[in-house]
């Protein structure tokens, strides 16, 4: 499920490359800065900043909910209880038409029954007034779908980019002028209390919602700026008498330690990623940063990046990463880490931690996962992967008409609605006694949940970000709130913070083919000494050019 060089911007969930949407990028030409023209496929760079006159006008709800534990931003607040009275935050349906609405969003896991076979979509829908059929696809190979739409101009009513997928797709900005609507009048200023629930979301975010600067999607705020995380199975750690490691040294001796594979076994799925952040190597926009002089440099480029190399192929080499993962033989790490315990340290997003802990610890009344505090390899403070962007933007197909779109937005703000409303129950928990029963704390899932719910409303949505409760995982907003607020303290600066970039073709067609250059290099199938090749061919495949578009887009900037 992780794509191993992926850096903050590449986030959370693993990807195949995209092919370009048009012809091959061509070289040179000047930089779209605010109002601009961009030549075709060479890039683009605009200070987001210039656009607040398209942005949304942000109001709260008033629903009087005070939460228990404090996010330090862009870490979101949490509630460690469940409000004891629910609002009815829409009072008429939104769905008017009675006319099915297509919606694509992505699924990591089993994919769950579709309308005909789903209470939980039929209860929702009923709830809409207009049906929503959903096309939910496989969130690990979610690119080649995304890719085989776009490329025939042939998307449904409401389409989910995930963000991550938006920054590996050649020319988007060309194809969302070409297939989606712009939502800029709909949404601009005051004309966003027609969709309160929209109003809520962060201004930040609505920033990374322009494209060709106009207002294309609606974003799906993040509820957490950590791409990566290191979960460990601390109840198979207890029972072998060790702590949470604290540096990488006990993390690889612990490694030999748990592995066993008599007893199939094993420390590790691919944690790359966090072995590039323990050794301090850049994942701003992917993994760049700037040298000293004000050259940006890419992380291939770095010794941190080379040292985090050798220490991941060394891991393989000794055996420590599931044989199955090794192997890409389909495996499901997820599975592996928190349901056979076949892995003890996993690498993955943060929002596996609550759902995985939920479901798994109904058969193993012992498991316990708990995030592993990021550390410094090279001594001084540790780096920290992240920013505040979107999970997810929801994109409408163009050409369906004013009434239509008017429809599409009164849906999405009801599939917005936040903690504290029937809406959100509904929509988070399905129906009492068929998807959660009542507990003092909460809804509780039920088996018929995790089977039909895999946030499909919540994948063509947004909300004012908030985390929790969970009746069932008590413990986890406290645990992942003071995680975060720890770990927000070392979040990576980024020299390019709301400097929306839109990187080259060939650089962006070529990131996924040279990942996969060095994951057969970590994999033992081709050797450490080729890494100076594999660079030179970035270099002259792209990375040279999305140098020249980073070094002039600060100063385009105002940086």
């Amino acid at each position: 499920m992780t794509s191993p060089n992926s850096g903050a911007g590449a986030s959370r969930r693993s990807f195949l490359g995209l092919a370009s949407l048009g012809a091959a990028a061509v070289a040179g030409g000047p930089l779209l800065a605010g109002c601009s023209e961009k030549p075709a496929g060479s890039g683009a760079a605009q200070n987001l900043d210039k656009f607040a006159d398209l942005l949304p006008a942000r109001k709260d709800l008033a629903l009087n909910l005070t939460p228990d534990v404090k996010g330090t931003r862009p870490v979101p607040d949490g509630y460690t209880k469940y409000p004891g009275t629910l609002v009815d935050a829409i009072t008429d349906k939104p769905g008017t038409s009675g006319a099915q609405v297509t919606a694509m969003t992505p699924a990591w896991g089993p994919a769950p029954p579709g309308v005909a076979q789903s209470a939980y979509l039929q209860a929702v829908n009923a709830e809409l007034g207009t049906p929503v059929n959903f096309t939910v696809q496989d969130g690990t190979t979610y690119a080649d779908k995304l890719n085989a739409m776009l490329g025939a101009r042939d998307v449904p009513d409401l389409l989910c980019v995930p963000g991550w997928e938006v920054e590996k797709i050649p020319r988007f900005s060309e194809a969302a002028k070409a297939i989606f609507e712009d939502l800029t009048d709909h949404l601009k200023g005051d004309a966003v209390n027609a969709y309160p629930m929209l109003a809520t979301f962060p201004t930040g975010a609505w920033r990374h919602a322009i494209w060709n600067e106009r207002l294309m999607a609606v974003p799906n705020p993040t509820d957490g700026p950590f791409p990566w995380a290191l979960f460990a199975r601390k109840d198979m750690l207890d029972d072998r008498g060790l702590a949470i490691p604290k540096n990488l040294d006990e993390l690889l001796t612990m490694a030999k330690q748990v592995t066993d594979p008599a007893k199939k076994v094993w420390a590790f799925s691919d944690i790359f990623a966090m072995i590039q952040m323990f050794h301090k190597a850049p994942g701003s926009k992917g993994g760049w940063r700037l040298k000293s002089d004000g050259t940006p440099e890419f992380k291939y480029e770095t010794p941190e990046f080379r040292q985090a190399l050798e220490v991941m192929a060394k891991i393989y080499k000794d055996g420590l990463v599931h044989p199955d993962l090794v192997a890409s033989k389909g495996a499901d790490a997820g599975q592996l880490f928190a349901k056979s315990g076949q892995v003890v340290f996993h690498q993955t997003g943060t929002g596996f931690w609550q759902g995985a802990q939920a479901e798994h610890q109904k058969v193993n009344a012992k498991l316990n996962i708990q995030a592993v505090p990021i550390f410094s390899a090279t001594g001084g403070d540790p780096l920290v992967w992240g920013d505040d962007e979107p999970i997810s933007y929801t994109f409408v197909k163009k050409g369906l008409g004013k009434d239509r779109v008017e429809e599409l937005l009164r849906i999405i703000n009801w599939c917005s609605a936040p903690l504290g409303t029937q809406e959100a129950q509904l929509r988070d928990y399905g129906v009492e006694g068929k998807h959660h029963t009542r507990t003092p704390n909460g809804p509780s899932k039920t088996d018929l949940a995790f089977k039909e719910i895999a946030n499909q409303y919540f994948f063509i949505s947004g909300r004012n970000p908030t985390i929790g409760p969970y009746p069932d995982t008590p413990n986890y907003v406290q645990d992942l709130l003071t995680y975060s607020n720890d770990m927000v303290k070392y979040l990576e600066k980024d020299p390019w913070d709301g400097v929306k970039l839109e990187m080259p073709a060939t650089y962006k067609a070529n990131q996924v083919p040279v990942e996969d250059k060095f994951t057969d290099v970590l994999r033992g199938r081709r050797p450490l000494s080729d890494v100076d090749a594999i660079v030179a061919e970035w270099k002259a495949n792209g990375g040279e050019e999305a140098r020249r578009l980073l070094a002039q887009s600060l100063p385009k900037a105002a940086r």
